[in-house]
């Protein structure tokens, strides 16, 4: 418990830096005429990627290593799932530039 408390702690004395991060962005996206939808699912990509590594890390302190992978195991597959729609964009814009 005093794990998960103090990540969490942690996590809150950040919220800003997090904040101004994430704020700079989507001025930089903004800037480049980028589609919000993807750098949203990029933003979401990389919280569940600290989300499952934290989790992953508390099953560890607390012996749980089989219980550990799998949390990774989870994450990169939700990672896979909302990366599809840039994936599939990528390779719609990659069939574009080549000649019929």
């Amino acid at each position: 418990m005093l794990t998960v408390f103090v990540g969490i702690l942690i996590f809150l004395f950040l919220i800003d830096e997090i904040v101004k991060i994430i704020d700079m962005l989507q001025g930089i996206a903004e800037q480049a005429n980028m589609n919000m939808m993807y750098l949203q699912t990029i933003l979401k990509i990389i919280g569940i990627a600290y989300i499952a590594e934290f989790g992953s890390q508390i099953a560890k302190d607390a012996g749980q290593a089989a219980i550990a992978s799998k949390i990774e195991l989870s994450g990169k597959i939700l990672i896979l799932v909302m990366a599809i729609p840039i994936l599939t964009a990528v390779i719609e814009m990659v069939l574009s530039l080549l000649p019929n």
